[in-house]
């Protein structure tokens, strides 16, 4: 069933009846004819299909980018799609202009995507640092080998932009500097006059509940345009809070807001760094924390994550709410203690003390951004080397994500030694069930879950385990 959904796409207003599972990438080029965003992998991949999404925050626009060949219409309501065509309405910008002098394109397929993705890095980053630069088109691929020359447009980038960074009015200072075009300064005012107008649709039906959908419109585009669903990116789930000594995450927070709160940070100091190895800047930007846990895949990352923080989950069914620790919501492949009409408010885990260490590991096919073949995360607090708390997680080697119960109780009070971490692994070959399929034998995986345990004492305790002792 179409909705009625207004948003605007570069300089002009959008509104009318769409259907709410009709992709963003689809909308631009079919109705709108933005033949800049172009259709690569359709699965987030490629970052040929890259725009910005700007959404109206306290009064301000904060953009970022997104793949929208996985961004649902119903997720656009009252926000400013930029695409290429609306970065670049004139003259070409410096950003382009870079990629001429350094000859960084060459079928120039992929140069929209990387232009839309460094101009948002122009628009968000902190501070003029190339790594930043690099993570920001981390998620764009040029299939013509181009990278090297790209890598350079990107340098020449960032060594001219350290006036820009040092600006509190960063939008009117690349408008100044022609990295972003005029009207973006009438963007604000036009934004809060769309909410006023429309406000978020009300939709009571509930076949099923949509957060950032990066997994399923992958799976079953088609299958969703005939279903009407509610969409929670447009409900009060986006937040993080402390309250009684427990950080509490709205399931509707994406994985890159997740990372970069304070709240998160304080209590995963490389919480960055892992998420580098989960996903690309685009996909972190749409990805939710609530999809991740209700998708149920046996390697859901963050999934994996939470459980070995000790997580609980919130469900809600209209005014009804039920909590309980977040491992007991998996009952079986793609099985959840939950009811149909039910949706995840939140996670919430107790704040981790000075003694508390997090790690997360995790073996793919590529370093970064792939799906795991097998991923894991410990928590632990000792005192010295004496364990007092520790929960080891891991995924790929059971039907759902899977909290190592016997393996953490096993380790309970132990010390830090090279018998008490083969017997813990030990103990963790009998919690697991892996099973072969395209990304490993079962046995392979195995393997892997014993070195990731072991990878875990190592990495956060090398002043009582070494890598030669225990491997």
């Amino acid at each position: 069933m179409k909705a009625e959904f207004s948003f605007l796409v570069n300089n002009d207003t959008v509104s009318g009846q769409y259907y709410p599972a009709m992709v963003l990438l689809d909308f631009l080029r079919n109705e709108k004819h933005l033949t800049g965003t172009k259709e690569g992998c359709r699965e987030g991949d490629c970052g040929a299909c890259t725009v910005l999404i700007g959404t109206m925050n306290k009064g301000q626009m904060v953009y970022h980018t997104a793949n929208s060949c996985l961004l649902p219409l119903a997720n656009v309501h009252n926000k400013h799609v930029v695409t290429i065509e609306g970065i670049t309405p004139g003259e070409m910008t410096p950003v382009q202009r870079a990629f001429v002098h350094e000859g960084a394109t060459q079928c120039g397929f992929c140069t929209p995507g990387f232009i839309v993705s460094l101009t948002g890095y122009l628009i968000n980053a902190q501070y003029a640092e190339m790594a930043d630069a690099k993570d920001s088109i981390a998620g764009n691929i040029c299939r013509c080998t181009g990278h090297a020359a790209i890598i350079r447009a990107a340098q020449s980038v960032v060594a001219e932009m350290e006036e820009v960074f040092s600006k509190s009015d960063r939008i009117g200072s690349l408008i100044g500097k022609g990295y972003l075009p005029e009207y973006f300064t009438l963007i604000p005012e036009r934004i809060r006059l769309l909410e006023e107008k429309t406000p978020v649709p009300n939709d009571e039906t509930v076949s099923g509940f949509i957060g950032g959908g990066t997994d399923l419109f992958v799976q079953k585009p088609d299958e969703l345009l005939e279903r009407d669903h509610v969409y929670l990116m447009n409900n009060d789930i986006h937040f993080i809070r402390s309250e009684e000594h427990r950080c509490i995450v709205g399931a509707g927070v994406t994985f890159q807001r997740f990372a970069e709160s304070d709240i998160i940070r304080d209590q995963i100091p490389d919480i960055e760094n892992f998420m580098k190895l989960i996903a690309s800047l685009p996909i972190r930007n749409s990805a939710t924390i609530g999809g991740n846990i209700v998708n149920a895949s046996p390697i859901g990352d963050m999934t994996v994550l939470l459980l070995a923080l000790g997580a609980d989950i919130t469900l809600v069914k209209k005014s009804e709410k039920r909590k309980f620790p977040l491992h007991e919501l998996y009952l079986g492949y793609k099985t959840l203690a939950k009811e149909p009409d039910e949706f995840i408010r939140s996670v919430s885990f107790d704040y981790l003390s000075s003694d508390h260490r997090v790690n997360f590991k995790k073996v793919s096919k590529r370093t970064h951004l792939d799906i795991a073949t097998v991923n894991s995360a410990i928590c632990i607090a000792t005192i010295d080397d004496l364990i007092l708390e520790v929960r080891i997680s891991a995924g790929g080697v059971a039907p759902f994500p899977l909290l190592l119960q016997n393996t953490s109780a096993y380790l309970l009070n132990k010390h830090i030694n090279k018998a008490t971490i083969t017997e813990a692994a030990k103990i963790a070959q009998e919690e697991i069930s892996p099973i072969s399929d395209i990304r490993g034998s079962a046995d392979y995986k195995r393997t892997l879950l014993d070195r990731l345990i072991r990878a875990h004492f190592i990495e956060l305790f090398p002043h009582y385990i070494s890598f030669e002792e225990l491997i």
